[in-house]
């Protein structure tokens, strides 16, 4: 028993302790950076790697009272939920279209779809702010609700689309032959069976609109209407003046729901994920 536990040790957790140590090193950093006092992180003698002059939570208190958090927050919230929403639907009818229907192009528009995700956003807010301006969605949060879409469908439907070609077809023709129609096939036989691809892409979809920059940066300029990213940056960041404390706290804040997410649906990610991806 006890050589088989260092073996396991040796081979399995060993191994892994300097990726681990790598993947964590960035949250403990901001962590630590977050309740140390403004005296101790401007100390060029001190170590910033520990907390050697007591704890404090002034920058949360200055992120939450100085600044409007929560308002970045609610934000965030909305527009990822939308938009993963949005993203998550339009895939599901489009993966499963290219999965199961056979009509011309169908191939090479599902590698269009693919070579779409694949375009930097960077080349895309030019023509999307244009199209912003003429749906007089400027500076509101309905600007990312229509605009994440863009860059979420393309790989969104890719991922489900090699999902759905795991599921069997004689389960949906069976429906088919007890009287279900193709949508009805969809909704009752095909969505239950993939659940595990579906949270992938819902995890995906939502961790993706959490953490954009580049659109909200782009479309929203109004301090009340901007998501956490561009919030915690922007306000805190003032000239050459930076709230390292206060920056801290917001990055370490904002990850949290993230980080909830994917402890409670890993499983989940790692399923539809490679299923997807190995078909």
């Amino acid at each position: 028993m006890a050589l088989s536990w260092s073996r396991k040790l040796s081979t399995h957790y060993l191994p892994l302790l300097p990726f681990m140590l790598f993947t964590l090193f960035p949250f403990y950093y901001m962590a630590i950076t977050s309740l140390k006092s403004d005296q101790e992180l401007y100390d060029l003698k001190a170590v910033p790697f520990w907390i050697s002059k007591g704890i404090t939570g002034e920058h949360f208190t200055f992120l939450f009272d100085q600044t409007p958090f929560i308002t970045w927050v609610t934000n965030t919230a909305i527009v990822s939920i939308l938009a993963t929403f949005i993203s998550v639907m339009i895939s599901i009818l489009a993966a499963h279209s290219l999965a199961r229907l056979k009509y011309k192009g169908a191939n090479s528009f599902a590698m269009a779809v693919f070579i779409t995700y694949l375009v930097p956003p960077a080349l895309l807010f030019l023509p999307l702010t244009e199209v912003v301006n003429k749906l007089g969605l400027a500076d509101s949060i309905w600007s990312l609700i229509v605009t994440y879409p863009t860059f979420l469908v393309p790989f969104s439907t890719w991922l489900l689309m090699g999902y759905f070609k795991t599921i069997p077809k004689e389960i949906e023709e069976s429906a088919m032959i007890d009287g279900c129609s193709r949508f009805q096939t969809l909704v009752r036989i095909v969505l239950p069976t993939a659940i595990p691809g579906i949270i992938c892409v819902v995890l995906f979809a939502f961790t993706i609109s959490w953490n954009e920059f580049l659109y909200s940066l782009t479309f929203i300029s109004t301090t009340a209407n901007k998501t956490i990213t561009v919030g915690v940056v922007g306000e805190l960041i003032r000239g050459d003046v930076y709230y390292w404390g206060s920056l801290m706290a917001g990055a370490v804040v904002g990850s949290l729901p993230i980080v909830i997410i994917f402890a409670f649906f890993m499983d989940y990610f790692i399923s539809g994920l490679t299923t997807g991806a190995i078909k």
